[in-house]
Parts: structure tokens; sequence; C-alpha cells
């Protein structure tokens, strides 16, 4: 490919270091140019690659767009401009990261942030080049653009691998047309959904739920059980007896008497510190903590055989019990700090792809997701953090990793990663909210989150009792139900603010979206 500088492989071989950028006596690299860009390299005798990479020289303007899409799916994406910065977790002090596993939810663990740089994963575009890659059940491509040195340099995610045979080190094409297509579309249906989290969070009850229920009808499709219904993390398989005295198949017929699709909410690739499955068996778990939600949790290994049936035992138990919809949240957890005999792309492919032969005939929505592994296994999938009840969450929240709760930071992602929705997967923008109690967000913020949903992702959400709307949030309501069958939608940045375009009806509409203050403006 042309402006493509030659491949550089370092390894090494019993504590020597090799850097090369072709065949040796000990590694044979093959390639291959064209529409697809290919780079293979088979070891000769076992060995730890320590870095590959390739540089492509690109000059960026000064006001360009440079689209970074984040680790996973909580990760704050969007275009950047040139002296923009990622936020890097590790300038907070050492003491408060390690207390909080701060750097568990990213990528913070095992990529270097560098000034001046932005990195991203697999997909990324600027005015004048787009990078979209196919290598992602073998190796993440992690996409740098260094700004300042005008260069452009894609590394695979392979630093500690130890290497026995062969690996396909990169696989991308710069044609966006031809990387879509190498996709089948996903035509999956639009979603209207009730979930209990965004009112109760963990204080959900069986009252609570059938309450909730009666008041949700038409145009609803789907009642889903968020958190809190179990006794611990991890602990699947034990439904809380005083929260829930007749378990949940009462609660899966009446949601059915209703017309409507059940839906339940598990992580199963995580359990809390204080959960019986990891006191029990600890060696099915990373030794790093994933997060400090609840007591601490810990990323499952999926890679442990035992493990691994646990995680069918407690899919197949819901599946049993009649569940159609299933929320698979902390999914990043399946993916280890460190790699030695697998890649982190080729663990997450094969702990999704496994999840869909337990559930075949389910409807899954991934959540805290590899982007890539998801388009090969999911329905659908959230593109960015929960929303927060607050624009920007607390004050302090702000300081914090990149996979933080943030409405400001969800509505962004939903616009900018809505290149993915429907050809990837169905983009799940996360809940709006409209109701005026239990939440600090403002009307005019309430109005853009509502109808920014609608018009760039497949799933809406809510925790409201929509029953309760006056005649004005019916009115906001129902509009946004239509904007979901907008066409020729378009967005561009232009300095804080994303200007929209999309056509309803046959007519053009033009909107601005201040994404400072998170409001919207008819244009």
């Amino acid at each position: 490919m042309e402006g493509i500088t030659k491949l550089e492989l370092t390894y090494s071989v019993n504590g020597e270091r090799h850097t090369v950028s072709g065949s040796d006596g000990l590694v044979d690299i093959a390639c291959s140019y064209g529409q697809r860009n290919t780079f293979t390299v088979t070891a000769k005798s076992s060995l730890t690659i320590l870095s590959a990479t390739i540089s492509i020289p690109y000059t960026y303007r000064k006001k360009e767009p440079i689209f970074v899409n984040g680790y996973q799916s909580w990760t704050d994406t969007k275009e950047f401009l040139a002296g923009e910065s990622l936020k890097d977790i590790r300038r907070l002090p050492r003491f408060l990261v390690d207390r909080f596993a701060f750097d568990g939810y990213g990528d913070s663990r095992f990529k270097d942030y560098k000034h001046g740089v932005l990195h991203g994963y697999d997909i990324s575009y600027a005015d004048n080049i787009f990078i979209g890659s196919f290598n992602y059940r073998n190796a993440y491509l992690i996409i740098n653009h260094d700004v300042r040195n005008k260069r452009i340099i894609l590394e695979s995610d392979v630093s500690g691998l130890k290497l026995k045979g062969s690996i396909c080190l990169f696989d991308f094409t710069t044609d966006k047309d031809y990387f879509f297509s190498e996709f089948a579309e996903k035509p999956v249906p639009n979603i209207l959904g009730y979930t209990s989290w965004y009112n109760y969070y963990e204080d959900i009850d069986e009252q609570k739920i059938l309450e909730n229920l009666s008041a949700v009808g038409e145009p609803f499709e789907l009642f889903q059980i968020d958190d809190g219904y179990e006794t611990a993390v991890g602990d699947w398989l034990s439904i809380d007896p005083e929260k829930f005295p007749n378990g949940l198949s009462d609660i899966v017929e009446k949601i059915h008497e209703k017309g409507l699709k059940a839906g339940i909410w598990l992580a199963p690739f995580a359990a809390e510190s204080e959960s019986v499955v990891y006191k029990t068996h600890p060696e099915w778990f990373f030794d790093d903590r994933s997060g400090n939600n609840w007591s601490g949790f810990y990323g499952l290994n999926s890679e442990n055989e035992e493990a691994m049936r646990y995680v069918d035992d407690c899919l197949s138990f819901y599946s049993d019990m009649g569940f159609d919809f299933f929320k698979l949240d902390f999914l990043y957890a399946a993916n280890p700090g460190k790699i030695e005999t697998k890649t982190r792309a080729q663990i997450a492919a094969g702990a999704y792809s496994h999840i869909r032969s337990i559930l075949p005939d389910k409807i899954i929505l991934g959540c805290g997701g590899m982007i890539m592994n998801s388009a090969d296994s999911f329905d659908y999938l959230r593109v960015g953090p929960d929303v927060s009840l607050k624009f920007d969450d607390e004050w302090y929240m702000r300081f914090m990793h990149r996979e933080r709760i943030s409405t400001k930071t969800t509505i962004q992602n939903t616009i900018y990663r809505s290149l993915f929705d429907k050809r990837l997967f169905g983009s799940d923008p996360d809940v709006f909210i409209l109701r005026d109690e239990n939440n600090d967000l403002s009307d005019r913020q309430k109005e853009a989150l509502i109808t920014i949903n609608a018009l760039f992702g497949s799933v809406m959400m809510t925790s409201d009792n929509v029953s309760e709307y006056d005649k004005e949030k019916r009115s906001l309501f129902e509009k946004a139900l239509k904007l979901r069958s907008a066409t020729d939608k378009e967005y561009r940045r232009a300095g804080d603010c994303i200007e929209i375009s999309y056509r309803l009806d046959g007519e053009k509409h033009n909107l601005k979206y201040n994404a400072k203050r998170g409001i919207l403006y008819e244009c």
C-alpha cells in the first residue's frame, strides 16, 4: 500500500532482543498489499513478541477531525481535534488508582498514553484517510495519531504474546465502503423497552417490579429486570429470597401475559469479592480487580473450563426460565491486563462466541464489551457509558477513568458511533429520562437525550413510569418515536457543537447540539 513504511517487529528469544522488518532466521513474515493489507508472522521456535508496528506518514490540518474509537463500549469516543488529548487515569495519584481499580475499566494497564498522541481501536478516520481492521479475532489494531510527528502508527495488540506457530498481526483496509461491505448488515428491529435500573438501581423487589410492570403497555415491547435481584454479583444462581420470595418465574409469566419480551441483566464474567463464587473459586478469576463496583470485582478467566461451565449453567438457568432478552454487562472483564498464550482479541472472540452458542435463539445486548468482537456475536451493543442523573455526574468523577458514568459522554458516543448502527450491531445509546423526580437533568438536556437516542440508536429504553407523563412529556416521547424512521442522518463537529441533519417525511431538518451544555437547537 502506498505510504506504508515497513513493518517493525520486535521479539525476544532466550532474553535476546531482535528487531526486524522482514523474515530472518527465527521468523518468517508474509505481507500482502492491496484492498486488504495483511502481515503474518510465523515463529520458527518459541519466542515472545514485544511489539509490532507500521508507520504511515500523514499531515494533519489544524482543525481536522480525528475519530478515536475507545477501547471498549463505555470508553469515550468522538472526533478529536489536533491539540486535544485523551484522559490518562495514571495522572491520578497511584494509591487512588490502585485502591479503586480505576485502571481496570479501560486500556491503561497495557497501553502507554503519550502526550500529543490520540489512540483508538480498530476503526479510525480523519479528513483524508480511513482505517478499518478485520483482525479483531486475532489482535486488536491500536491506531495512534501522532499529530506532532505527522504520522499514524498502527500497533498490533500482541505485546507479551508467547508465540509458537503463526499469527496475523495486521489485516486492514483504507477503503471505508469496502470495510463495511465485508460485514453483513444487521437488520435488527428497533426496540422500545423499560428497565428497572435508572430509577431504582439495586433497590428492587417483587413489589416494585410488578408495580412498574402494571404501568408498562403499548408501544413498549420489552420489560427488563436489572441488577439487584441476585444475592451477590457473580452468584447468578442465587435469587435474593427476601426481595423475590417467589423467585422470577412468575414475573416472567406476567411479563409474557402483557405481550412483552422478558429481559434479564447479568454480568457473566464478573464476580464481586464478597460473592460466594469468588470466595469458593478464586482460581477461576484474574488476579487483578476489574473495577470497584459493588465490593470490588474480578474478571472471570474464560480459558478456565470449570469457570465456563459455571457461566453456561447461569445463562441456561435464565434461558430455561423463559427470559427472551439478555443484557450482558461488564464484558470487558473477560480481557486480562497481561497476555501470554492468547491475545486479548482471541480471548474475547472465544468468550463472546461461546455466549452465543449457549443462547442461540435469544436476543443479546452486550454492554461494556469489545466493539468488533461484539459485532460477531451480539444483536445489540451499548455504545457509551451509563447515563448519569446529572448531566456530567458529580464534579470529582470527571477526573476519573474514561469509562465513567456520564450523560454528556454517552450522548457524544451515541452520535459518533452511529456509523456502526445496523452495520455491526444495533446501537444501544442507553436510557432516556423525561421524569421530573430523581434526576437533575434540565428539561433541555432531557429533550436532547431522547432526541439523539431516537435519531442515532436502535434501542430506546427508560426507567420512567411513562403512564405518569403529562401532556408535554407525552408529546416529546411521541415525537421521538417518529424520529426513529428518519433517514439521511449526518453529523459534523463544529467546535464544541455537533451539527446534525436528517430527513423525516421527505423534509430536511437541521439541528445543532452543544456538547458542553447538553442542549439541542433547531436551525
